[in-house]
């Protein structure tokens, strides 16, 4: 027999009544906004010291600025055609890549080979830690001047040494070229970067477990299988932080060159950065130094955008 469906059903427990839904009170409202409000003062630090700057450097560079600084109006774009027609410029650009390029990979390089000799326990270990951390804790205008002083052709301390020792017999210029003068300032670069380098290397390296390594150890691993397969993997993050840094503060380097060179000789051994320096404070030309300063802007972010999205993809596949 078929049961009627208007029929009520027996034994059906009632339907349970839905909660209110309480509105939202001012302690829960409190704190969803409460992470903003401590953020606002870095947002706002960062509008005003970094966003502003940035979009005003954009908007003068397409200005007509007179040597007065006088902001004359839109001299369309004017300021990029002038530069990007300057051979003084490309080669300069090709300075500041060359700079870039071998004072990151050499500093990284050497950073790495002293960051594993120091984590080893050897005796005098402190010692020689404060040793490497020296010319990277001295300002680099200080460190610029020693070195120029030391490379001098005339009463140069390299020239005395060499003498006394009787490597040679006169003293010898030892930038009588640019691409001479050039290549010191690249070492000045890579000597001032190691320590900075060396340091966040070790911060990565002394928090590896040891345990990593006796099980590579028991799987007859040698040194270099270590290295490939235990420390790179694990010390990456480290080297990553290092590197984008390294590539941001060296691509903007400006004590170093400016000390020793001030782009001379005839401007062959400017960087982007010492080239828009001059362009403003010698020559009176803002407006072409404000192009310069949005170029290097560019190149800077997406070298340094391309670097973190392979680092990422390179994690992301482990």
């Amino acid at each position: 027999m078929k049961q009627n469906a208007n029929a009520p059903v027996k034994d059906q427990a009632p339907a349970a009544p839905k909660p209110a839904v309480k509105p939202a009170s001012g302690k829960q409202t409190l704190r969803k906004v409460e992470p903003y409000i401590w953020l606002l003062p870095s947002l706002v630090l960062m509008a005003v010291m970094i966003v502003i700057p940035i979009l005003t450097v954009f908007r003068l560079s397409a200005m007509e600025i007179s040597r007065a600084g006088i902001v004359k109006g839109f001299n369309n774009f004017a300021n990029y055609k002038e530069i990007l027609s300057s051979d003084i410029f490309w080669h300069t650009l090709q300075n500041t890549l060359v700079w870039t390029i071998v004072v990151v990979l050499l500093s990284t390089l050497i950073g790495f080979v002293l960051a594993m000799v120091l984590n080893q326990n050897f005796r005098g270990r402190k010692f020689v830690r404060a040793l490497v951390i020296f010319p990277w804790a001295t300002s680099l205008i200080i460190q610029a001047v020693i070195w120029k002083y030391i490379i001098s052709a005339d009463y140069g301390s390299l020239n005395v040494i060499l003498t006394k020792l009787g490597l040679i017999d006169h003293f010898i210029n030892w930038t009588s070229t640019a691409g001479a003068f050039f290549a010191w300032e690249c070492w000045v670069g890579i000597f001032v970067t190691v320590p900075f380098v060396t340091f966040c290397v070790l911060s990565g390296l002394q928090s590896i477990d040891d345990t990593y390594y006796e099980a590579a150890e028991m799987d007859g691993a040698g040194f270099w299988k270590k290295l490939f397969s235990v420390t790179l993997p694990l010390v990456r993050p480290s080297l990553t932080v290092s590197t984008v840094l390294n590539i941001i503060y060296v691509f903007n380097s400006f004590p170093i060159i400016w000390t020793i060179s001030k782009g001379d000789p005839a401007d062959k051994t400017h960087t982007l950065v010492t080239y828009l320096y001059k362009l403003s404070f010698f020559s009176g030309k803002s407006g072409q130094a404000a192009a310069v300063s949005v170029v290097g802007f560019v190149i800077l972010a997406i070298c340094a955008s391309i670097y973190m999205i392979l680092s990422l993809k390179g994690e992301e596949a482990e």
